[in-house]
């Protein structure tokens, strides 16, 4: 199998991965969250860049979006700090409690305002015993998670900046469709940065050729062309081959 292949399974992969969170959220709305889970569930509202956790606070409860984004952050003992991910609606968060995480690793504040259902560790890890149906959503959407952690890390060790850098504005892409919201998208090129792991030099020089290309526009924010986004990393595939 050649590279564009491969590349043509990473953009397949992609695709599934939105119809599967489209198909999945309806199955997980407040109303079925709390006929599962009864009192030990809350829901609320956070306003823009409101932190919903901390780094360091005791982790207790798993996460789950009902609208919204959310972005997790991570500050080394440098003060060095890293963008890990950006969750939008569908997705679960602060799981890494039920796996023996006793304090976050991670700060969880949410892009925008923000629905999230807060579960508490012990009627979480109950309702995954004995409910089969609602384990194999969580498992589901675990094995999405783990796949998309890896194409980021082929995409960190063997990619390109610019091909990594269109990678995240597909992704910006998405969130600015799904969550449809009120105003612009603001993303600095620092916070790019970051999630590209390269300099903020090197990512403006990138927008100003996406620009020109037409695959992002300034509008009083950052407004994305996905479908152009797309047709750009197929021309530009992957640098892993696997073997035939």
């Amino acid at each position: 199998m050649g590279t564009i292949a491969v590349a043509g399974q990473f953009l397949d992969l992609i695709a599934s991965q939105i119809r599967m969170a489209s198909k999945r959220t309806p199955g997980l709305s407040a109303t079925a969250f709390r006929k599962k889970f009864r009192t030990g569930m809350t829901v609320r509202n956070y306003r823009d860049k409101e932190i919903v956790f901390s780094q360091g606070d005791t982790a207790d409860a798993l996460f789950y979006i009902q609208s919204g984004t959310v972005k997790l952050t991570v500050v080394s003992a440098r003060r060095k700090k890293a963008i890990i991910a950006f969750l939008q609606r569908g997705s679960f968060f602060g799981e890494g409690c039920l796996a023996g995480q006793s304090l976050r690793i991670c700060t969880a504040r949410s892009i925008g305002a923000s629905n999230i259902t807060r579960l508490r560790k012990d009627i979480t890890v109950r309702t995954l015993r004995r409910d089969p149906q609602f384990a194999a959503l969580f498992v589901e959407y675990l094995l999405a998670r783990v796949v998309r952690i890896e194409e980021d890390l082929v995409d960190q060790f063997f990619n390109f900046s610019e091909r990594r850098l269109a990678r995240v504005l597909l992704l910006f892409g998405h969130i600015i469709e799904e969550s449809k919201p009120d105003s612009p998208l603001k993303v600095s090129q620092s916070t790019l940065a970051e999630m590209v792991g390269t300099t903020r030099a090197r990512v403006s020089h990138f927008m100003t050729r996406f620009r020109k290309k037409g695959l992002v526009r300034y509008n009083g924010g950052l407004q994305i062309n996905s479908a152009l986004v797309i047709g750009f990393l197929q021309s530009r595939p992957m640098s892993v081959v696997t073997k035939t």
